[in-house]
């Protein structure tokens, strides 16, 4: 969701750091936070992407307006991309940051009870594998799972006609990054739900969902499916499928009705944390 032509706002502090990942490589970490904002809710976010382009710096915007707009601190981590780097890796590397996060919690004002994941598109679908990697680890705890229109069916290959024409990302975008990201394994019975979490079986004990869906988008029926079965699960849920719209609508089209809405809800469920 890279709206680059928005203002990015002046009262958010940006600083750096480093973890470690697993394999031992070091991660970048940017920390965001509003001036004189109270201790309290972080948010981890991965920046969507594929996930196979796109980077931390990108959405300085992006989230340096969530931010300002809710008083939430955020924290992005910078995961590596396929192809070079195939799943585990990238969600490995966004356990590294919400473990990170978790550990200095204290330091950075932030209650470790009130950490939800976030992110966009691929970035959605890594939120969400973080989640069950998470829950499956036994920790940290994520208070709750925001994902935007997430990518989180690799299967998703048969075109559906009525979206003829009017994808913004289409059924090729998508089978180029899960390739990049599963490689051969792709598509077939063996892949994990950590990177592709429409496989997920048991949403029993999964962190409460806020979902987006997006009405043209060739991937609404996978995220409608994902919410009905957390919601089956009894974990608490809230879906938008916004009608009449295409994948990242509103990062092109950021000033209309629609977008502003888009935001307002994202908005109320950051400061609800």
């Amino acid at each position: 969701m890279i709206d680059a032509a928005q203002p990015r706002p002046d009262d958010v502090a940006i600083k750096d750091f480093e973890t470690t990942a697993g394999d031992g490589a070091r991660l970048l970490l940017r920390w965001y936070v509003k001036e004189g904002a109270q201790p309290g809710a972080a948010v981890l976010f991965l920046h969507g992407g594929g996930p196979i382009f796109s980077s931390v710096s990108l959405y300085d915007g992006t989230v340096s307006r969530y931010v300002s707009s809710s008083g939430v601190s955020f924290l992005s981590v910078e995961y590596r991309l396929a192809p070079e780097c195939p799943h585990p890796t990238p969600v490995e590397d966004a356990y590294a940051g919400l473990t990170w996060l978790t550990e200095h919690a204290g330091e950075l004002g932030v209650d470790p009870a009130r950490i939800a994941v976030m992110g966009d598109s691929g970035g959605g679908g890594m939120a969400a594998g973080l989640a069950l990697l998470a829950r499956d680890r036994s920790g940290p705890a994520i208070a709750k799972q925001i994902l935007l229109y997430p990518m989180l069916d690799d299967r998703t290959t048969t075109p559906d006609l009525a979206l003829a024409g009017l994808t913004t990302w289409s059924y090729e975008d998508n089978a180029t990054a899960w390739q990049a990201l599963l490689g051969p394994a792709c598509g077939g019975p063996d892949v994990s739900p950590y990177a592709a979490p429409a496989r997920l079986k048991d949403a029993t004990g999964m962190p409460p969902l806020y979902m987006e869906a997006l009405e043209l988008d060739i991937l609404r029926d996978e995220d409608i499916e994902y919410a009905r079965r957390t919601a089956a699960a009894g974990v608490s849920t809230e879906l938008h499928v916004h009608p009449s719209i295409p994948h990242a609508f509103e990062a092109i089209a950021f000033d209309t009705a629609v977008a502003r809405r888009m935001k307002a809800d994202r908005i109320r469920v950051l400061k609800g944390l």
